[in-house]
């Protein structure tokens, strides 16, 4: 008997969600509505639990991410399989097939079922009964892709043509006649008439060994650096880190591309789950609470004859009067006022962001570390004001500015502090000094958080004026600039 591996995909560049989705904080991360119970990849964790005959999930990630990621797994109560590092970013048909390889380790018979960390379902458990049955159907050889029914004619995603329905799961799966990429208007119309077509939901279920001898069929390349990749893997802190060397050699490439589109060995099955890829402002206001006339709030804001909008303010208080089907978002660090017909286009602003070298486009005000996060309140020539938030049990690493001296001052908890050679408690309403070229150390031994105002004085205030010995996060220089 087969069994079946979650297999959840967390990469994710956080372009389509800007100014709440960041390239360090991507919207798998983030909880946009009041009252959200988990983020995108909690749930997607929670949604095939072993209690319902499923094997422990494996979760891809990349470097930055991994302490994010493991966070949301300890905040699941989940045990996984493996959370696997991708030393560099090779899209979804590698890190599949590494997937593959790993699960094979522990059943020959294995079944991959590979979902996006950031997609929406709203019915968790007619998608685990859905799961099961493209497990049969994989089961018999096949690679099966999960198709969405059009309920308008989308722009924003591919479309597959579903062919005839196979003989032994009548009704259940069918044949894939062909693929398309996105389409303009006249043709998604064309697609919803005919009836025939579904959006690809980027969902599969996959028999691993059938994806193994396709992916060497069409993509050797890949089955080689995965195989490289994971047999020089090493464990680091309860990571399996892959071999940088091995991996790179892949090509960068989906699953569509590299398999579904060539095989014949292809089958889809119509899922109705309340699925939705959250993938623009104007798919997250679909699902969001509105009020009468169409609004979604959050935050601070005052609207006067307006509809249709949708408002998430961080910041201050956001007024409209006469407008329509805008969405605007504002964070501590940017603001964003756009036409929701026109919300695919977040990227393009995030693009010229890039080539400007913003940094918003990758990290919000609001940084975040293994040991918790610091948040910039304060800027100026010689000086910045910080507010660090330190996790209980969280242990920064030792280090030393050569620019900048530094005051902290505990507004919460107590803190354990090393300057020099002098280790001491620090308590609330208490403060210490450190004078550049001190090495010092912090560290939350309580039970609460600490929360510190870090006041920065110096002529440079760069967070690549740090010099580090003894991180218990064995994190590399680059990852803390």
């Amino acid at each position: 008997m087969s069994h079946t591996y979650p297999v959840i995909l967390s990469g994710g560049s956080g372009t389509r969600l800007w100014p709440l989705s960041r390239a360090m904080y991507p919207k798998q991360f983030i909880r946009f509505f009041n009252g959200q119970a988990s983020s995108f990849l909690g749930s997607a964790l929670m949604r095939l639990p072993r209690d319902a005959g499923f094997e422990r999930p494996i979760l891809l990630c990349n470097n930055d991410h991994r302490f994010l990621v493991r966070e949301e797994v300890e905040r699941a109560g989940i045990d996984p399989r493996a959370i696997i590092l991708e030393p560099i970013a090779r899209n979804t048909a590698p890190a599949i097939a590494v997937a593959a390889l790993l699960a094979l380790k522990d059943d020959p018979e294995a079944i991959l079922a590979v979902m996006p960390s950031d997609h929406v379902i709203s019915d968790d458990a007619r998608f685990a009964e859905t799961i099961r049955k493209a497990a049969e159907v994989a089961a018999t050889g096949k690679l099966v892709l999960f198709g969405i029914t059009p309920t308008e004619s989308h722009t924003g995603y591919g479309y597959i043509k579903r062919g005839a329905s196979l003989p032994e799961f009548d009704g259940v799966a069918f044949g894939v006649d062909s693929f398309a990429e996105k389409p303009d208007r006249a043709t998604a119309e064309r697609y919803l008439s005919e009836g025939s077509y579904l959006w690809n939901s980027g969902i599969f279920a996959l028999d691993a060994k059938t994806y193994l001898s396709e992916i060497e069929r069409y993509e050797p390349t890949i089955l080689d650096a995965a195989r490289a990749a994971l047999d020089g893997a090493s464990e680091d802190l309860g990571f399996l880190r892959l071999d940088k060397a091995g991996f790179a050699i892949a090509p960068n490439i989906s699953i569509d591309y590299a398999v579904m589109e060539k095989t014949t060995k292809a089958a889809i099955l119509p899922i109705d789950v309340g699925w939705n890829d959250v993938g623009s402002w104007s798919s997250l206001w679909d699902i969001a609470p509105r009020d009468d006339k169409g609004n979604f709030i959050r935050g601070e804001a005052v609207l006067e004859d307006t509809e249709g909008c949708y408002v998430h303010s961080e910041k201050s208080i956001v007024s409209t009067i006469g407008v329509n089907d805008l969405v605007i978002v504002n964070t501590p660090d940017a603001l964003l006022v756009a036409d929701k017909s026109r919300a695919q286009d977040v990227s393009k602003v995030v693009q010229r962001l890039k080539q400007t070298n913003r940094k918003e486009q990758e990290q919000h005000l609001r940084n975040y570390r293994p040991w918790g996060y610091f948040e910039t309140l304060n800027i100026g020539p010689r000086f910045q004001v910080k507010l660090l938030h330190v996790k209980p049990g969280g242990k920064l690493s030792m280090q030393m500015h050569h620019h900048r001296s530094e005051h902290w001052i505990v507004v919460q908890g107590t803190a354990q502090v090393v300057i020099g050679e002098k280790e001491q408690l620090v308590r609330e309403n208490e403060s210490v000094y450190i004078f550049a070229t001190q090495w010092h150390r912090l560290e939350n031994p309580g039970k609460v958080p600490v929360e510190i105002i870090e006041v920065q004085i110096g002529s440079y205030l760069g967070e690549d004026d740090i010099l580090r010995t003894d991180d218990v996060y064995n994190r590399q220089p680059e990852e803390t600039k």
